[in-house]
């Protein structure tokens, strides 16, 4: 790509780079507590190993690696994400300025992955791996089109890497390699550029980076898909057609979840030149096409075969996620004027970055008038400085993942297990006091939970202590109202 070209789109990235930096101002000034995904990785971050669970490790070592130099803090987690995120963003329009001359609609490409819920919302709110697989899909994209359009060793390379970096995000990420490779070989013009000797580096690559995980997959195997084997398959008691029935039915609204919005905002700023454009094709239309088309049956073949009932839209990121800059071909396929569209569309675009971060930030702050809250209401940390005031924990035994990540994050230089995950076994002998905290829903029992009662006599074959109880302002509170932590000690000094 020439200079003067990387110019025509400058002005994208700059944009977006803005708006990511104000992600991260909005989520440090929002709360300091952690969502799920947060926690799960100020958690793991403990350790490094070639596997964590139901989810490949690229996010975790990613975010181990950046706590090794920054420490563990809300500030590096929420630089991570919004930095990949960026990263993909860029990539997304490099692919978009090698096959759409309209630097428009190179524009309304690259930005229209805003219009995308998942892209836009979700990814900013809690999610971890699924940004790890917007990452690797924008990286693959990336070398895949450049390796069909300008073949080089380096292109080859790319696509090697991000096909690497996905099958370490989420192992639904295979769909999207195997339906670029289908498409292109359906291709007689494309067809040779899969019979090219550097797809051999392009394997290599991928596999090299993917080994140490695949060592560990093969003794875990079940441990790994077991969680996301179960979420799919829950379909009851269903006989085998109402399973499938519903498996096409819940593909059905993801695809609508996922997609509705953008296809609404560009029938709204085409009008009438969309419905046409949409008959129109081109090479790189009808790739995309292709690749979309076997993405979609190989989700099939898992409903009737594999026994999913349950689709995500979020599990649709690896190959939907093209889809702004697909109808944009089909738009330039048809010669449609982009002008008054395209400033239409800068408006759009206004609205989401800021009302994205508005709505992140108000759905937290709002508590103070609503009396609901959500989990970055927690006061953890005012509840682990309390408790510190009456001994300092030399280890901490947590009910669940979500709170040992919490923790984790304001005394990291202590051990913190999560009764939920045993794959954690650190050397807690001479370690005292040990600190055990759970969460206590509302109408809960206030006694020691059972399963944490059953750790400590076969770990440390000590029996249960006395439970307690404390309660600490919300953030963001109406009136007075608190949350409740049960805690006990075990061989706490006199």
């Amino acid at each position: 790509m020439t200079e003067s070209k990387l110019r025509d789109i400058r002005w994208i990235f700059v944009l977006l780079a803005a708006y990511f930096a104000l992600q991260v101002g909005v989520r440090l000034a929002t709360s300091h507590s952690l969502d799920l995904d947060e926690a799960e990785q100020a958690f793991r971050s403990q350790w490094l190993a070639a596997g964590y669970g139901p989810q490949p490790p690229f996010y975790n070592w990613l975010q181990y690696t950046v706590f090794q130099f920054t420490g563990v803090s809300l500030a590096a987690l929420s630089l991570v994400k919004n930095l990949l995120l960026f990263i993909s963003y860029l990539l997304y329009g490099l692919t978009a300025r090698l096959i759409l001359r309209d630097k428009a609609l190179v524009a309304i490409a690259t930005l229209g992955l805003l219009t995308l819920p998942q892209m836009a919302f979700e990814m900013q709110r809690d999610l971890t791996h699924t940004v790890a697989v917007f990452f690797s899909a924008s990286i693959f994209l990336y070398g895949f089109i450049r390796s069909l359009k300008q073949p080089s060793l380096a292109s080859y390379l790319i696509a090697g890497i991000g096909i690497g970096f996905g099958l370490l995000a989420k192992y639904n990420f295979a769909i999207l390699p195997a339906a670029a490779l289908i498409a292109a070989l359906s291709d007689a013009r494309l067809r040779p550029r899969i019979f090219d000797w550097r797809l051999v580096l392009t394997a290599t690559v991928a596999l090299i980076i993917t080994l140490p995980h695949l060592f560990w997959l093969k003794d875990n195997l079940d441990f790994a898909t077991a969680r996301t084997l179960e979420k799919m398959t829950a379909s009851g008691h269903a006989s085998y057609p109402a399973q499938v029935a519903m498996g096409i039915g819940s593909l059905a609204l993801a695809i609508i979840s996922f997609a509705g919005l953008t296809v609404a905002v560009f029938a709204i700023l085409f009008g009438k030149g969309l419905r046409p454009a949409l008959t129109e094709s081109s090479q790189w239309t009808r790739l995309l096409e292709r690749m979309m088309f076997v993405f979609l049956v190989g989700i099939l073949l898992l409903i009737v075969f594999g026994g999913a009932a349950g689709i995500k839209d979020r599990w649709l990121v690896p190959m939907l996620f093209i889809l702004p800059l697909y109808f944009c071909l089909k738009i330039e396929a048809a010669g449609v004027v982009t002008g008054r569209a395209f400033r239409r569309f800068m408006a759009v675009i206004a609205i989401i970055m800021i009302g994205v971060p508005a709505a992140l930030y108000g759905s937290v702050a709002a508590a103070r008038f609503t009396g609901h809250y959500e989990r970055l209401n927690r006061p953890y940390a005012t509840m682990l400085e309390t408790l510190r005031q009456q001994a300092e924990p030399a280890a901490i035994l947590a009910g669940d993942s979500l709170l040992a990540g919490n923790l984790r994050q304001d005394i990291p230089g202590v051990p913190v297990l999560s009764v939920d995950y045993p794959g954690f076994h650190p050397d807690l002998s001479g370690r005292r006091p040990l600190l055990l905290v759970w969460l206590l829903p509302k109408g809960g029992s206030e006694a020691l939970p059972p399963d944490m009662a059953e750790w400590l006599q076969a770990n440390l074959g000590a029996p249960a202590p006395e439970a307690l109880v404390i309660d600490t302002p919300y953030f963001y509170r109406r009136g007075d109202d608190r949350y409740r932590f049960g805690y006990a000690w075990v061989n706490q000094q006199p």
